[in-house]
């Protein structure tokens, strides 16, 4: 809207200039003398009260299309009367300026207020006077009404019944603006009535809980009951008009209100015809006795869905100008509005528009109204933004305004101070940027160096002249040097490229090492490195000659299964060691995922290639040897599974092409040899157990440990300790001891651990036997020496110079021997070879195998119940059994009663007699058939009641007909029975093989006795047997146990009768 030059001018002047300007009669008469009248009284419409400022709300409100018609009358009387609501025609002395009714103004309704009398020639304010005036009456007329008529717009100073608006997040403070959505239809259609009646007033009331968004107040509950007055400037279509049923209304409160009264919206089943169409007419003597209702501006409303509220205003209370606590804690408020305006860009325009909006031009003169700007413009929360809008007294609400201006300094300070942090990081960058750019140019200029990228691609291609690439992965290499050289090198793609050229030029392409077929470097090698395993080195010899007829070994793959401890890991090393091949080991006991053998995606943000690519580019040959450790122990998860993957990878057919997902090329693995380990072949799976030659490796036997003690651990042992300059000796007796009553097991490790720990308690005897004064003379002499290297940094002393070892005096000498061993390492474990030196009846000594080797397995059976020829029979077991073992001895006790029952059917035992068999050791899990023979000899010995010879020990699986079947793991069993001093061991016939390939050591004193059937182990333990002497144990069997019987009644009334 486009003002007169003159109210342009009244933006910025006072009333006391605006009359000079005014009153120039060469401005009025030269310019524009008449031409805006009817425009001025279209667009104004000023009040009597005095004009003082004219200040820039007003000119929101204007410019904003404010809904209060502005009309400034600036017609003769004859026009006025026709168009004014409310006021008298020009022309009497009170008619031109008295307003005789409070209706607001408004273009839809006529005037209806008194004509006037008319003009000083009779006019009657209806527009009868028709006579014409000069100009210069016109003129002075017109600054007449200017000088004495401006007035401001009309805003009710007593608004008692207002439309409730809820507001969510922050409360409305006097003097600022604020736009909010309307969703509700109901309140968009009474929002839009009151814009139409020239109404638009509404309470501004802020809701107690943040996340509540509604247009209506059902409870008073849900607002605080202090809100403003406000007036809505303009009202638009939200969300770009898509809703019709919602719009944004700007707001400007005028001043602070409270609630009295909530009228609440319509019941929600009750529609607006209903209650409009409810009788409204009473009869005239109703009408009569009752007192008329007063009716609101907003009683209209009643008729809409929306929330009405009866409201009082609200007044700060007096205070003193003068106050100096005011003026104090007004200051504190500039100077903290000053230190965030140098911080925060947009509260420096905010405090630049507040301060041109300031009709006193002194904050100090309204401190009020800057405790508003105050919690208007900070982000505090809205409890404490509600406290400044209720606190009346001035003194209090400044107090509260200045604490949350202070957090939002606080605020501010910690912005400005990540800002900054945040630009000198960047700035820096960009400098070094700008810099190494520069840099990079002058040199390139000079010569000196050539484009990063460049000198980059040379390099690869470099490396890839020295490897005989075949010609599809050079074909590839071309195409990726490529698209290197059209990439820039901050593209993401760059990198992945630059990486994968990396890999690909470091895989050795036709780089081998030469290998050593020579059979005594191979077995020189392997009996420096291992005592023993002649099997496992004639195989690994026959695997060398069979390469060197061949000029090559590719295609094996072995495996090596035995217990912990048996040296398969060091015997890959050995072997890599006799055949001049480069050594890799990698681990996939518990491996999930296919990615660690194939390799990633090269897609994927980290990706690298599998573990055997790894591994040609640390050994940089093609054909070393890969030790795959714990193959047995690989696992299967939601990524893959390994073990699948290990089948292209470990078949000589296919690795010749071994694809990696990473690389993507096809490479070469046949000259690779694959070493596996395993404990056992149980859980291998059969498709890949399939491609592998199995080697097994058995325990130690003791002899063997010995000589492995002497030879290798001790040595080594010593060596660690420091005592290899030192008279330290660790007897023969001391290591068999050690052995046998310590380390039972198969393995060497545990026996390797004990001989450390005797070397470290030996080592720490002799620094004690030393004494502090020889000590602290050496140590004194290493530290005058080393003082010149010694340097200082974080305030701890550092050296360069190694720490020297200390010299043992040889007048020191430990000796340890099988007396004083339990000094070093503690009591010991067993204390004898057997469990039983003399086993009672019902007991026999069985061998098993475990993942550890063999070990004894005692298997005791006895009378649970008292025998008699009344008694019942009944079996039960013990020990952990697993279902195999118990179905071994449900079939053991069915053939001990057939072959009683057959051959000496006069010996009821099985008839009557109640039996409990066990397994000792009940904490150790057991399973497998190979103790069916020694379940039924258990039987069969405690129904004869004949002990066995202890030096005895069985093993073989027993069928119903007495068949005994072939078993496994001769070998360890055969260990565990020498070590427990068995002499003679009963094996089944099949085994034959097996027992015939053991070493000599081991079946040296150790008798084995191959069986096929039951009947020749019931010869060889229990010898020839008449009926007649079974029959007779079976009688001296009853018998004592009745005598038993007898004498535990005996004793059962003896003691009742006490």
């Amino acid at each position: 809207m486009n003002l007169p030059k003159v109210f342009r001018h009244a933006k910025i002047l006072s009333v006391g200039n605006l009359k000079p300007v005014f009153k120039q009669p060469h401005t009025l008469l030269l310019i524009q003398p008449l031409r805006n009248e009817t425009y001025l009284r279209n667009t104004f419409n000023w009040n009597k009260q005095p004009f003082s400022t004219y200040p820039q709300v007003f000119y929101g409100l204007k410019s904003k299309s404010c809904t209060v018609n502005h009309n400034l009358d600036l017609s003769e009387g004859s026009d006025s009367g026709s168009k004014n609501n409310g006021q008298q025609g020009e022309g009497g002395d009170s008619g031109g300026n008295q307003n005789n009714s409070n209706n607001s103004n408004n273009a839809d309704n006529p005037g209806n207020g008194n004509k006037g009398d008319g003009s000083g020639k009779g006019g009657d304010g209806s527009g009868d006077n028709t006579s014409p005036r000069s100009p210069f009456e016109n003129i002075h007329r017109t600054l007449h009404i200017l000088e004495t008529t401006l007035q401001r717009p009309s805003i009710p100073e007593v608004y008692p019944q207002v439309l409730a608006l809820p507001i969510a997040r922050r409360p409305l403070f006097p003097g600022f603006y604020k736009a909010v959505v309307i969703k509700d239809p109901h309140v968009t259609a009474a929002v839009k009535e009151l814009m139409k009646r020239g109404q638009p007033y509404v309470g501004a009331f802020l809701l107690k809980d943040e996340e509540l968004d509604v247009d209506t107040i059902t409870d008073i509950a849900q607002v605080y009951k202090v809100g403003v007055f406000s007036q809505i400037t303009s009202v638009f279509p939200a969300n770009g008009g898509h809703d019709e049923n919602s719009l944004t209304a700007v707001l400007y409160p005028h001043r602070r209100i409270r609630i009295n009264e909530l009228l609440p919206p319509l019941p929600a089943n009750a529609s607006e015809a209903e209650i409009i169409s409810q009788p409204v007419q009473q009869t005239s003597e109703t009408s009569a006795n009752k007192e008329p209702e007063p009716q609101y501006a907003t009683s209209f409303l009643e008729d809409y869905n929306v929330s009405l509220v009866n409201v009082e205003n609200l007044n700060d209370e007096q205070y003193n100008r003068k106050n100096q606590v005011i003026r104090a804690i007004t200051s504190e408020i500039v100077a903290v509005f000053k230190d965030i305006a140098t911080l925060n860009p947009l509260f420096r325009d905010q405090i630049a528009n507040f301060s041109m909006s300031q009709s006193a031009g002194n904050v100090f003169e309204e401190p009020a109204k800057l405790a508003d700007f105050a919690a208007a413009v900070s982000t505090g929360e809205p409890n404490e933004l509600q406290e400044v809008l209720e606190s009346l007294v001035i003194e209090e609400r400044l107090q509260k305004a200045l604490l949350v201006l202070k957090k939002e300094l606080v605020n501010a300070q910690l912005q400005s101070k990540i800002s900054k942090e945040v630009e000198s990081k960047i700035a820096k960058r960009q400098r070094e940027y700008y810099l190494m750019e520069q840099l990079k140019g002058i040199k390139k200029e000079l010569g000196i160096e050539s484009d990063g990228k460049d000198k980059l691609i040379e390099k690869f291609k470099e490396k890839a002249d020295k490897l005989a690439m075949p010609d599809n992965v050079k074909k590839v290499f071309d195409e990726e040097v490529n698209k290197l050289a059209h990439l820039e090198p901050a593209a993401s793609e760059f990198n992945v490229t630059r990486n994968y050229l990396d890999w690909l030029t470091q895989i050795p392409w036709g780089q081998s090492s030469p290998e050593n077929y020579n059979i005594k470097h191979a077995m020189k090698v392997l009996d420096d490195d291992h005592y023993g395993l002649q099997d496992v080195k004639d195989r690994i010899l026959e695997f060398i000659a069979v390469g060197k007829l061949r000029g090559t070994v590719e295609g094996k793959i072995l495996c090596f299964v035995g217990p912990p401890g048996v040296g398969k890991t060091s015997i890959g090393k050995s072997i890599a060691r006799a055949l001049s091949r480069q050594f890799y080991r990698f681990s996939v006991g518990g491996l999930t995922d296919v990615a660690e053998i194939k390799g990633h995606r090269r897609t994927y943000v980290g990706a690298m290639p599998g573990k055997v690519v790894q591994a040609l580019k640390k050994v940089q040959t093609e054909n070393p040897l890969i030790l795959i450790d714990e193959v047995d122990k690989i696992g299967r998860g939601h990524q893959g599974d390994p073990s699948s993957a290990l089948l292209e990878l470990l078949d000589p057919e296919q690795n010749s092409s071994f694809l990696d997902h990473y690389m993507d090329v096809p490479i070469n693995l046949s000259k690779v040899l694959f070493v596996c380990t395993a404990n056992v072949v149980d859980t291998i799976p059969v498709p890949l157990l399939d491609r592998m030659e199995v080697i097994h490796l058995s325990g130690y036997v003791a002899d063997e440990k010995v000589a492995i003690a002497s030879k290798y651990l001790v040595p080594t042992a010593k060596e660690m300790a420091g005592l290899q300059n030192s008279d330290v000796q660790l007897q023969q007796d001391a290591i068999e001891t050690l052995i046998r009553s310590y380390c039972r097991e198969s393995g060497v490790r545990n026996l390797k651990k004990h001989i450390d720990k005797i070397y470290r308690k030996a080592a720490l005897k002799i620094v004690r036997d030393i004494g502090d004064e020889e000590l602290a003379s050496e140590e004194l002499d290493n530290v005058e020496t080393e003082t010149s290297e010694k340097t200082k940094t974080n305030g701890a002393t550092t050296t360069t110079e190694p720490r020297k070892p200390l010299n043992v005096p040889s007048n020191i000498h430990v000796g340890i021997t099988a007396e004083n061993l339990k000094d070093y390492v503690g009591p010991p474990l067993w204390h004898s070879d057997r469990l039983y030196d003399k086993t009672p009846p019902g007991v026999v000594m069985g061998l098993a195998w475990t993942s550890m080797g063999g070990s004894a397995l005692y298997v005791e059976s006895t009378l649970d119940s008292i025998l008699s020829t009344t008694s019942k029979p009944s079996l039960s077991k013990t020990g952990q059994l697993g279902d195999v073992m118990k179905e071994s001895t449900t079939i053991a006790y069915t053939f001990a009663k057939s072959l009683m029952a057959r051959q000496y059917p006069e010996n009821k035992f099985f008839e009557r007699a109640s039996i409990h068999l066990h397994a000792p050791e009940g904490a150790t899990p057991k399973d497998g058939p190979s103790a069916g023979i020694t379940m039924a000899t258990s039987l069969l010995s405690l129904a004869l009641s004949k002990s066995l010879d202890p030096t005895i020990a069985m093993t073989g699986e027993l069928t119903l007909t007495g068949k005994v079947l072939k078993v496994g793991g001769i070998r360890e069993k055969a260990v565990a029975a020498k070590r427990s001093g068995v002499s003679t061991l009963i094996f089944p016939k099949a085994n034959t093989n097996d027992w015939e390939e053991l070493p000599e050591n081991i079946k040296e004193g150790l008798t084995g006795v191959p069986v096929s059937d039951y009947d020749e182990v019931f010869n060889f333990v229990f010898g020839p047997l008449s009926k007649e002497q079974v029959k007779q144990v079976w009688e001296s069997m009853l018998a004592s146990q009745s005598v038993e019987s007898e004498d535990k009644k005996e004793v059962a009334e003896i003691t009742g009768q006490l």
